[in-house]
């Protein structure tokens, strides 16, 4: 795409210029009466963004940027709703540089060239360019190689929206040249701020007659629950509920109304109560005695209400070696990875992962044994049960150790009869002490007969 300019460079009037001439994204077209409550609410400022204050200190790269102190490139990698277009949106209406926004989407290699020819144009006159590209993981191969020369040499300053991670995505060479920021989901504080900014603020929701909307406590709840972090969706809930509600000649945000609006019952759910600790105990419970239904129906009930779901991946991981152990170690694999899932991609799709580490876990042999072991080890030291190294495993490397005895007479497990060493390990007063007693469930049974084995090397069958 090439602008119509006159002899120096500038637009001919009447003729498109490269910005109007891109394919919008979501920061276009933004400004009419019937825009989403979500685009209403927009921040202003960064004092106004609600959420990432590990990214909002003083003197931090995104306050420079928006303030046109600072000229780099960044990412804002993040899950959506989290406020990856809100810092466009902010920079772009406090920085003096020409913004111009596209969309990954709906913008090919012309329009991109377009837009950066004419960045040059307005450089060579003094004026720098803010370039938001919305969903950058949607760029081919191509497009961002054409983004590379005008990010490395400072055309444009570069900011970049994606839900993906860009170590996946995007080009190393376009990355290296640019800052990542990570973006977290909002908090159960976040979304609160948010509601009450909603419902006080003149851009967000009123009845017909003009009036505030008073929010109860249950409906209250189940938004934060529903949100699962993001603003967006919090803030579009509310404001159909707010409208079903004003239909109904209500001022009043009640349960019912956000049921009617997200068409699905809230799930009563506390984060903070028994409600929460009862489902968790029974999910886990479920999954130690190997239902593997009802440890996907709490799992299903936690998810719907809005549990964090890396809290479910951290118990997962726990019950991997707490409750199955060595009966099956590839269980804890699964479940680390499942953990890693939903950090990497995040929800909604991070459920399958879950459900797939909970089937894994419930369907496993279990075994406790090397938790248990590790509980009896443990009470001995308590106890004082200590003692000292034997001098043989003591270490043998600095000067002056061989003089003390330490390593004299130790015995290379390599160089014995099925690599096992026949020595004193354990201190003198623990030498008899017993701690994994395997059992014989799933891989376990073979680790039984082994263990029986290897006492009879060590001497300690008596």
């Amino acid at each position: 795409m090439s602008d119509e300019v006159d002899l120096f460079g500038n637009p001919v009037p009447g003729t498109p210029t490269a910005a109007s001439a891109t394919p919008g994204g979501s920061l276009s077209h933004t400004d009419h009466a019937g825009a989403p409550l979500a685009v209403r609410l927009r921040p202003r400022t960064i004092d106004e963004i609600v959420g990432q204050q590990h990214l909002l200190a003083p003197g931090s790269p995104l306050r420079r940027l928006a303030a046109g102190t600072a000229a780099m490139s960044v990412f804002l990698w993040g899950p959506p709703g989290v406020g990856k277009t809100t810092i466009a949106a902010v920079v772009s209406q406090s920085t003096d540089a020409r913004f111009v926004e596209i969309s990954a989407v709906t913008a090919g290699v012309k329009e991109v060239r377009g837009v950066l020819d004419q960045a040059r144009r307005d450089l060579a006159k003094g004026t720098r360019t803010v370039l938001f590209v919305d969903e950058v993981h949607r760029f081919s191969k191509s497009q961002q190689d054409v983004l590379l020369p005008a990010v490395e040499n400072r055309i444009v300053t570069l900011i970049a929206a994606t839900t993906e991670n860009p170590s996946f995505s995007v080009i190393s060479p376009l990355l290296s040249r640019s800052l990542l920021l990570t973006l977290q989901p909002l908090s159960t504080d976040d979304i609160d701020t948010l509601i009450d900014r909603a419902l006080s603020d003149e851009r967000g929701v009123r009845t017909s007659a003009g009036d505030t909307f008073a929010l109860d406590d249950e409906a209250r709840d189940a938004l934060r629950r529903m949100s699962g972090g993001d603003a967006r969706r919090v803030l579009t809930y509310l404001e159909e509920a707010a409208a079903g509600a004003d239909a109904q000649g209500s001022a009043t945000i009640d349960l019912a109304a956000i049921e009617r609006a997200v068409d699905r019952a809230a799930v009563r759910y506390d984060a903070d109560g028994d409600q929460h600790y009862d489902v968790v105990s029974a999910f886990i419970k479920s999954m130690r005695g190997s239902d593997v239904d009802a440890s996907l129906h709490y799992l299903a009930r936690m998810v719907e209400a809005g549990e964090d779901p890396r809290f479910i991946a951290r118990r997962l991981v726990i019950l991997a070696s707490e409750d199955i152990g060595m009966a099956d170690s590839t269980v804890l694999q699964t479940c680390v990875a499942a953990a890693q899932a939903v950090q990497l991609i995040g929800m909604p799709e991070a459920r399958i992962n879950l459900a797939h580490a909970v089937v894994a876990c419930a369907m496993a042999p279990k075994s406790n044994a090397a938790y248990m072991g590790l509980n009896k080890a443990v009470a001995d030291i308590k106890a004082g049960h200590i003692g000292q190294v034997p001098l043989h495993l003591r270490d043998a490397h600095y000067p002056g150790a061989k003089a003390l005895g330490h390593g004299k007479g130790y015995q290379y497990a390599h160089d014995a009869d099925h690599g096992v060493a026949a020595q004193q390990y354990l201190p003198d007063e623990l030498v008899d002490a017993r701690y994994y007693e395997p059992t014989g469930h799933g891989a376990e049974a073979a680790l039984q007969q082994r263990l029986t084995a290897i006492r009879r090397l060590l001497g300690k069958d008596r």
